[in-house]
């Protein structure tokens, strides 16, 4: 080495093998993530999605500028997550960029516009206000916490940085409103990133769409009040409607079948088709209202109502696949407001008041399933319960469940705005986490098992042109919700239609539709992406307290023992080289 270095060229050589082990390092990577959830490490199903990208995907963050503190936070896990994301791909196959949208734009009409544009894709603004303590004032600032993914000539997918779950602190449901944890929730966002940009790069450079089939022909909705489901799937999967009454679905064309809301009974013709679709190896997702309870009837009568028995005849068969969706109402203290008339004004106007109404209970999942893992509140509309019950082979996962204080009002259920008016009826919210959705899987067996005689498995045969199956091929799934205004949506005469899970006047829309969503994403999808939903990023705060306990001394060993360190360092060099070189 010595030699090397007294050689007439030396340097020229170290320079050489420099830019030689520079270059070699672009072909090389490694990075170790030490956290203890893995917080820096993608996923594999991730890395298959942006290994089989082969044209380029252009990805627009626009969460940047001069943002507060908590999203600055999150934009800076953005910007990591897609630096490694960039790696994966290799290439040029990834395209990053980060601006704020419209800042070109000087006419404020124009930039309105524009705006509204990126708004109908899915873009969603935001108001920040922040209070100067210099200059005494308030100042909005208008912050845009999306994403938007393109590739080729198809319709971009918007991507909502933020949680689709907010934490809330802890508080009293009875006497307090809730006070969200902002930063507890900025953390949940982050652990969702890589969910959401991976699922948007895969729906983009899928080669093969699902396809959802709307069922219909037992009085299911067919009008403005299932347009953001219909606006939801028709930008994700193929959309067909089926109508039951003119023949069977077949599963190899329909990925998944929706039954929402239906009105009328279902006949054992009905029921055949369906059973024989899910041996198949089709998916279903039933959204039921097994009681007749709406808001709409107790405006009418201005009083209250009993909640009566649909008669949908469809009991027997959800029970031999594992559940039962049980003919009552739920009721919990943490629910949702409506608005009712108190009074007058003087000017001789009705006096509204927002009250808790707890016949429309919040919902979350107490489980780890993907399909609710990270997801906010589920607002339900006069829900019933589910009970699961025996069936051979199957594995049930409860989805969604009431919170701490609920109870059941048993059929004939009385509707009524003052169910709540004693201390009686306080201390009858005594149940916990009662079952509303329940996800089935397994291999089904058929409800016309040994009920079905040789011509009619020929007529089937010749009507759907496939055979009759007394037991499903191969592994299905089912998603059982006992509320079908889960996935309806509200229309009024000044908006038209809401979006899932938006009140007139509640101002806040709950998740009604990541929900619904994520559910025909998990029957449809083979890609395991559903895997990414399950991070939980810890969020390790420090006690204020004590950090103010022990300030100084944090502060000398943070800042006063490196200074100490270089000084004993410094002087332990010119202690040395004075002896070294004083002669």
């Amino acid at each position: 080495m010595k030699k090397l270095l007294e050689a007439k060229f030396a340097w020229a050589i170290v320079v050489i093998l420099f830019i030689g082990l520079v270059y070699l390092s672009n072909w090389f990577s490694f990075r170790a993530d030490l956290t203890a959830e893995k917080r820096f490490t993608v996923s594999s199903a991730t890395k298959k999605v942006l290994n089989e990208i082969d044209t380029t995907v252009t990805i627009q963050v626009f969460l940047t500028g001069d943002l507060p503190a908590d999203y600055r936070k999150l934009n800076q896990s953005v910007q990591d997550l897609l630096t490694e994301f960039k790696s994966i791909a290799g290439g040029n196959l990834l395209k990053v960029s980060f601006e704020k949208p419209g800042e070109s734009i000087k006419d404020d009409t124009a930039k309105v516009l524009f705006y509204d544009s990126l708004a109908r894709l899915g873009v969603v603004f935001e108001q920040s206000a922040s209070v100067s303590s210099e200059k005494e004032k308030s100042t909005q600032q208008l912050i845009i916490p999306s994403a938007l993914v393109s590739y080729k000539n198809q319709k971009p997918i918007a991507i909502d940085l933020r949680s689709s779950k907010k934490v809330f602190k802890q508080y009293n449901v009875l006497t307090e409103d809730p006070q969200e944890d902002v930063e507890a929730t900025r953390n949940a966002a982050e652990a969702l990133l890589e969910y959401k940009f991976a699922s948007a790069v895969d729906k983009l450079t899928r080669k093969n769409i699902p396809t959802v089939a709307y069922a219909v022909g037992n009085g299911e909705p067919i009008d403005l009040k299932v347009n953001d489901l219909g606006e939801s799937l028709r930008n994700e999967y193929r959309l067909a409607v089926f109508d039951l009454k003119k023949g069977y679905p077949d599963a190899s064309i329909i990925d998944a079948m929706l039954i929402v809301k239906p009105t009328t009974p279902f006949t054992e013709e009905d029921k055949l088709k369906i059973d024989q679709y899910l041996m198949h190896g089709g998916k279903i997702i039933w959204f039921v209202d097994k009681l007749y309870a709406e808001l709409d009837s107790l405006k009418r009568n201005q009083a209250n109502y009993t909640a009566y028995d649909r008669g949908l005849d469809i009991d027997d068969l959800l029970f031999k696949y594992g559940v039962r969706i049980n003919g009552d109402l739920l009721q919990d203290l943490n629910c949702s407001k409506i608005p009712i008339v108190i009074g007058q004004n003087p000017d001789g106007s009705p006096k509204m008041q927002r009250v808790p109404w707890p016949y429309y209970p919040f919902l979350s999942s107490h489980s780890d399933n993907p399909i609710t893992k990270n997801l906010d509140r589920v607002l339900p509309l006069f829900p019933s319960s589910i009970d699961t019950v025996k069936a051979l082979g199957i594995a049930k996962t409860i989805l969604l469940s009431t919170d701490s204080n609920s109870r059941r009002l048993t059929s004939p259920a009385m509707v009524s705005v003052n169910s709540v008016s004693s201390e009686d009826d306080m201390r009858s919210f005594s149940k916990s986490y009662i079952p509303v959705a329940v996800l089935l899987e397994g291999k089904f067996n058929s409800f016309f098992n040994n009920r079905v005689s040789a011509n009619l498995a020929d007529s089937i045969l010749r009507t759907s042109g496939k055979p009759y199956l007394n037991k499903a091929e191969k592994e299905g799934k089912q998603i059982v919700v006992a509320d079908a205004d889960i996935v309806t949506n509200e229309v009024t005469q000044t908006k038209g239609p809401l979006a899932m899970g938006l009140l007139g006047m509640e101002n806040y829309r709950f998740a009604n539709r990541e929900f619904f969503l994520n559910s025909i994403d998990y029957l449809v999808s083979n890609n395991n992406l559903f895997v990414t939903r399950n991070k939980e990023f810890v969020l390790r705060l420090l006690d204020m307290k004590k950090l103010q306990e022990h300030r100084l001394e944090w502060q000398l060993i943070n800042i006063g023992l490196p200074i100490l360190f270089v000084v004993i360092l410094g002087s332990a060099f010119q202690w040395r080289r004075k002896k070294r070189y004083g002669a």
